[in-house]
């Protein structure tokens, strides 16, 4: 979807969204304030509270009641694209066989010593 063809919410939405996979935001970093974010894009709170409402359904952000709205730690692996996340299953599966294979090297060099 072009920027165009994008309600306001949803532009603000996939800005922290984007923001997050390059990873200018991380993990229980905080957000700029409703007001803070209505300046900045140049829509009304409403439309911000919208776009938070969406972050937070989607488990991107967490909010606390007078204290803003906090970037969870798990929304780097939600936003991730689907390269990024392939490539975290292969490191996994890559780090798994390695410790087979050094488990069954290990077995056969206690083995092949007790000769």
């Amino acid at each position: 979807m072009t920027d165009e063809a994008m309600q306001p919410y949803q532009r603000i939405a996939q800005d922290v969204r984007d923001q997050i996979r390059l990873g200018r935001l991380k993990g229980n970093d905080k957000l700029p304030s409703t007001r803070e974010l209505s300046d900045e894009y140049k829509v009304a709170p409403g439309t911000v509270q919208r776009a938070l409402a969406e972050l937070r359904a989607g488990g991107i952000i967490y909010s606390h009641q007078g204290r803003g709205s906090f970037i969870r730690e798990s929304a780097v692996d939600v936003v991730a694209d689907p390269t990024t996340q392939a490539i975290k299953r292969l490191e996994v599966q890559v780090a798994d066989l390695a410790a087979r294979l050094e488990r069954i090297e290990q077995s056969r060099d206690s083995g092949s010593s007790s000769r």
